[in-house]
């Protein structure tokens, strides 16, 4: 899968992709049962792409399904270092200290 995306939305991708084979439904299928064209999918689920669902896919593909779009979600939030706030608010401090002390030290 494209490791430019998200894990969040690797994950997605691949959960959606195992419902939709637990059920017997094609890419092909699925992708005209939405309203989008045949290849629609199939480009998402592609390693080599960048495509992902978006909130209207979700719903429509949880419709379409006959689950939850809960169902496509992982039980507990995925941590991704470039969302760790604690350090990013750290960091912040870090950087403004830095622009201060030079004030104070002249």
């Amino acid at each position: 899968m494209n490791k430019s995306l998200d894990e969040i939305e690797r994950f997605v991708i691949k959960r959606i992709k195992e419902i939709r084979e637990t059920k017997g439904v094609t890419q092909e299928e699925l992708s005209l049962s939405i309203g989008k064209n045949i290849g629609f999918i199939s480009q998402i689920e592609a390693p080599s792409k960048k495509a992902k669902y978006n909130l209207i896919h979700l719903n429509l593909i949880a419709i379409a399904l006959g689950c939850s779009i809960k169902d496509f979600l992982p039980d507990e939030p995925i941590k991704e270092k470039k969302y760790d706030i604690k350090e990013i608010k750290t960091k912040k401090s870090d950087e403004s200290w830095d622009f201060v002390l030079p004030f104070f030290n002249r």
